[in-house]
């Protein structure tokens, strides 16, 4: 039997070479191993399994345009309609493997708050992915279950972890994502994101300089989905909301002079010693406040 030391070390490699499905695979065994997992452990696993939904849930979408379109003759409507059928099918038992990880094993043997957080965070993650597939009575039960995680990992989270941190940052992210996008309510979900987001710019003195990067990176998303969701666009597509799973830098062409200047101090920040940490802490705060001013 192949030890979860050399299990770990096969998902490794098998990220190295972008076959996540052999990373999942690994994982997979690592998570049924009688001990809890190692962040370094954690991470790969939720890597893992966020690459491999990630093939289904973007072709998913871009079949459901094409259906939904119906500008095909009857038998090729039959056939795209076939296709993200197969596509949901397949989507549906990599959430359900995850899900059952999670509740068997994974969430029992955390020893840390921060590790039930994350993995509850996980569980709501994957619960909201099923319900953007599922109609109907299957829908509202997808949706149930991603608003039970979501509000166990967030009362957890509010008492166990300061507002800049990455995890619960990328919980409110994903959380105030379901609100608008499975429950159709803008409204708390612009609430949600927009205090979490006031809170963090307070506190953003005292991030941590190891998770400063993440948590900028998960600020900046928050600020897009709040800019969106207070447009003044009449119509705003509701299905491709930012989440944690499209963070990106924006090209250094933008011309957004403010961001390009945020982007290229939280990459500077690596070179600074810790005497001048508190004088950058200030100048960065200001800039990024300037980036992201919000309507009150």
């Amino acid at each position: 039997m192949t030890s979860k030391y050399e299990q770990v070390e096969l998902a490794k490699l098998a990220e190295q070479a972008e076959r996540y499905t052999d990373m999942m695979a690994a994982m997979k065994k690592v998570a049924e191993s009688n001990s809890e997992l190692t962040i370094e452990e954690r991470n790969l696993f939720s890597v893992a399994y966020k690459n491999v939904i990630g093939t289904y849930r973007v072709p998913w979408r871009t079949i459901s345009a094409i259906e939904l379109k119906g500008q095909n003759s009857e038998h090729k409507q039959q056939m795209v309609k076939k296709y993200r059928k197969k596509i949901e099918n397949e989507m549906k038992d990599v959430c359900q493997e995850l899900l059952t990880l999670l509740d068997k094993h994974l969430i029992q043997k955390s020893t840390t708050e921060e590790s039930k957080i994350f993995y509850l965070k996980m569980k709501g993650d994957y619960y909201r992915y099923l319900a953007e597939i599922t109609m109907g009575d299957e829908r509202q039960k997808m949706a149930e279950g991603s608003q039970h995680a979501y509000d166990d990992a967030f009362d957890l989270a509010k008492n166990q972890l300061p507002v800049t941190h990455p995890i619960r940052l990328g919980l409110v992210l994903n959380f105030s994502v379901f609100y608008y996008e499975i429950l159709n309510k803008p409204d708390v979900a612009l609430r949600l994101a927009k205090q979490t987001f006031d809170d963090a710019l307070t506190e953003l003195d005292s991030i941590d300089e190891h998770s400063y990067r993440d948590s900028q990176l998960i600020l900046q998303l928050l600020r897009d989905n709040i800019t969106l969701w207070t447009s003044d666009e009449p119509e705003i597509d509701n299905t491709n909301q930012p989440d944690e799973d499209q963070i990106f830098f924006r090209s250094l062409t933008s011309t957004n002079n403010q961001f390009k200047l945020c982007h290229m101090t939280v990459e500077a920040i690596q070179h600074i010693e810790k005497p001048q940490m508190l004088v950058f802490h200030v100048l960065i705060r200001r800039i990024i406040q300037g980036y992201f001013d919000i309507q009150n």
